[in-house]
């Protein structure tokens, strides 16, 4: 299988940078929507046979991936987080049930309907 890595990067102007691993070469994209045909057409130009793939690898500044990085933990704290509210919710509804309020009351309480307390004391 005639595979390529094409490693990408942005130059400080306006074109994308494109390394064609196997090649140790380079060319260049005007946007990432054309850089897999860039690569493909110079790999086939170069080799003088077309790709049977190329896989595009965007490399992105390092304080970018940091960023991302970090935004990506947030993220999962933020859901594990709310798994933890909704469950105390659930505990709370159940708490108060349990106490003898009625539904209708437990949903007054928390700003709910009561449809709303119903499915947190069923789950």
């Amino acid at each position: 299988m005639n595979t390529y890595r094409a490693v990408v990067t942005r130059d400080e102007g306006k074109y994308w940078l494109v390394h064609i691993v196997e090649l140790d070469q380079y060319t260049q994209a005007r946007n990432l929507a054309e850089i897999p045909d860039m690569a493909r057409e110079y790999i086939t130009v170069t080799t003088g046979s077309a790709p049977d793939s190329v896989d595009v690898q965007i490399r992105l500044p390092a304080d970018v991936e940091t960023m991302l990085a970090e935004s990506n933990a947030a993220a999962a704290e933020s859901a594990r987080l709310n798994a933890e509210a909704a469950a105390l919710r659930v505990q709370a509804v159940k708490g108060l049930k349990a106490r003898g309020l009625t539904v209708r009351e437990i949903g007054s309480m928390l700003g709910v309907s009561h449809q709303r307390a119903q499915q947190l004391i069923n789950s």
